[in-house]
Parts: structure tokens; C-alpha cells; sequence
């Protein structure tokens, strides 16, 4: 694909983002008109009040739909760039964030939050220290000098995960009735709970830390190639990969505690990202992190409309998810990726 075609499917692709978010802001159980949507908005960005909107549309729109949508569109780009720079860091397609244990390590700081509230006064906060807590852990339990094997890492990820798993099923055990279904709740992932300190945290947190990671693209394009050619390149591998893993964790360890676990949207989105504009990662995390916030977007919208109560948006996405996942290795998986 040329230069002209990527730039032109990737405006695409951000008009499509842009024509995602109004159908999304007008969904829900209470209608509200178009037209008082733009009223709203022009009303909030001039000053001007509108006698037109009531004060349980004003609620309505710009307390919960407004910020869930901007948490949505965060948590997608979040997940997705570092998804997309995982799998450029260690060469396996099938590596998503979770894979050093963040998913596990935020689940136990969130159990720890809920069951012992006088001691975790912020459960968003222990959550995302115990992601961060996590990953590290099994970063150093594989550290050296010199060199850092990827499957080493992926492989002490997995044993660290394991590990905190464990932790949160003693925490279920532990937990009273109400405590049980907030962990299990939570543990499903879900924007119910957004607001603008939220949704302005993450603006302010994964925004910086996305546009860094696409900046330092070309380097994940030579990690990609191998340490030995990195290295005759001029390329330091440990210290690269090790950048790109505490960026990449920290924006997904972000979304993790104020979302809870959303599967499978770091995994696919870099996948559909390069089937769309190849292996260049100049091209495939910019267009990872818009596939990325149009997905949650339209399973955020599911998830909120598609019966009278709310489903978990972590069993949207994953019910939608595996078989995207299946039709790609069965179809695409021997030319794309070696499969």
C-alpha cells in the first residue's frame, strides 16, 4: 500500500471514529433529540445557557453519556498501542498487555480496595500500582546486564499472573455477598462508573504516552527484525525493550483500573491494523489506536442498549471478539503471520 493510500485510510478511518461518536451520545434508555445534543455542546463551549435543554438532559448528556464516551475512546487507544507495541517488542502476534501480569495485578489491588476499604482508601489507585507492581516483578525476575529473552519474560508474565490470580480467589473467598459481585463486576470490565475526573485522567495520562510510543514507531520496526540486527544497527535491544514495555504497561495499567479488564481489543486491533496497513508500525499503531476506540465505542453502545440492564462490556467484547479472532488465524493466519 502506498504513502497516499495509508494517509487516505487512515483519514478514513478517523471520520468513521467521528461518525461513531454521535449514534453512541444519542443511545440510551432516555431519548434526547440531534438537535439538542449540538445545543449542548455549542452551549457548554460558548457559555451560553439553552432554555431548550432541561436539567435532566443537561445531567443525561454531559455528566454520563459525555465522559463514558471519552473513557471509551481512551481505553481503546490505550489498549490497542499497546497491544500493537507488545507484539512488535517481542515478535509474537499472539502477545496482548495482559500478558506480563497487568490484568491480574490490578484485579488483586482492586479486591484488596474493596475488601479492606479503611486501609486502600482509592481502589483506582491500588489497582493501578499493583498493575505496575506486577509487570515489574516480572521484569526483574528475568533481568540481566546484557540481555533479556522475550519468551523468558513471557513465560515469568504468565507465572507472576498466575500467581496474583490466585491472590484474587483468595479475595473472592474471603469476600462477603456485595463484596464477591463488586470484585466479579469489576474483574468483567465496564464503563458505568465514568466520570469526567476519570475521563479527564486518562485523557491527560494515555494521550502523551500513545503519541511517545507511535514516536518511537521505527525503533519497535528494528526490534521486530531481532536483538542481533538491532544491535548491528546500533540499537540498544534491553534498554528499547524495556521502554516500550513501561509505556506500553503504563498506559494499559491507566485503563485497567479505571475500567476493569476489557479482553481480546489489544490482541485484535493491532491484527486488523496490519492487515489494513502492514507491518510498518509508523502506520500500524495510529491505525490500531482509531480500530481500537471504534470498537469499544460500538460495544460500549451494545452493551448499554441491548437489553434494559447493563451488560459488562468485558463479555462484549470478548463474545464478539473470539470469533474475529478465529476467522483471522483460519483465513489470514498463514500469509499474514506464519501461521
Amino acid at each position: 500500500m502506498t504513502f497516499r493510500r495509508k494517509l487516505v485510510s487512515v483519514s478514513v478511518l478517523l471520520l468513521f471514529l467521528v461518525a461513531t461518536l454521535f449514534p453512541a451520545l444519542l443511545s440510551g434508555a432516555y431519548d434526547i433529540d440531534a438537535g439538542k445534543v449540538f445545543s449542548l455542546i455549542w452551549s457548554k463551549i460558548t457559555g451560553i445557557a439553552n432554555s431548550d435543554i432541561t436539567r435532566a438532559e443537561e445531567i443525561i448528556l454531559w455528566e454520563i453519556r459525555l465522559p463514558r464516551l471519552i473513557l471509551a475512546v481512551t481505553a481503546g487507544l490505550a489498549l490497542s498501542v499497546s497491544g500493537a507495541a507488545y507484539q512488535g517488542c517481542f515478535r509474537n502476534p499472539l502477545v496482548e498487555p495482559y500478558i506480563l501480569g497487568a490484568s491480574s495485578g490490578a484485579a488483586f489491588g482492586a479486591a484488596l480496595a474493596i475488601l479492606f476499604p479503611h486501609i486502600f482508601l482509592q481502589g483506582q489507585l491500588t489497582a493501578f500500582v499493583f498493575s505496575l507492581g506486577a509487570v515489574f516483578l516480572s521484569y526483574s525476575l528475568v533481568a540481566s546486564r546484557d540481555r533479556i529473552p522475550p519468551l523468558a519474560l513471557v513465560l515469568s508474565g504468565i507465572i507472576v499472573g498466575a500467581l496474583f490470580s490466585a491472590m484474587v480467589g483468595i479475595m473472592k473467598y474471603l469476600a462477603m455477598d456485595t463484596q464477591l459481585r463488586e470484585i466479579t463486576f469489576w474483574m468483567m470490565g465496564g464503563l458505568h462508573y465514568a466520570t469526567w475526573s476519570d475521563a479527564t485522567l486518562n485523557l491527560a495520562a494515555i494521550i502523551p504516552v500513545c503519541l511517545l510510543l507511535w514516536y518511537y514507531s521505527w525503533r519497535l520496526n528494528i526490534l521486530s527484525l531481532g536483538d542481533e540486527e538491532a544491535r548491528s544497527l546500533g540499537l540498544n535491544p534491553v534498554l528499547s525493550r524495556f521502554f516500550v514495555i513501561v509505556a506500553a504497561t503504563f498506559v494499559a495499567a491507566i485503563c485497567v483500573s479505571t475500567c476493569g479488564i476489557i479482553a481480546w481489543v489489544g490482541l485484535m486491533m493491532p491484527h486488523a491494523a496490519r492487515l489494513l496497513f502492514g507491518p510498518d508500525h509508523r502506520w500500524v499503531i495510529p491505525g490500531a489506536a482509531i480500530l481500537g476506540a471504534i470498537y469499544i465505542l460500538v460495544c460500549d453502545t451494545i452493551a448499554r442498549t441491548l437489553t434494559s440492564a447493563e451488560i459488562p462490556l468485558g463479555i462484549i467484547t470478548s463474545i464478539i471478539g473470539a470469533p474475529y479472532l478465529l476467522w483471522l488465524l483460519r483465513t489470514k493466519g498463514r500469509t499474514a503471520y506464519g501461521l
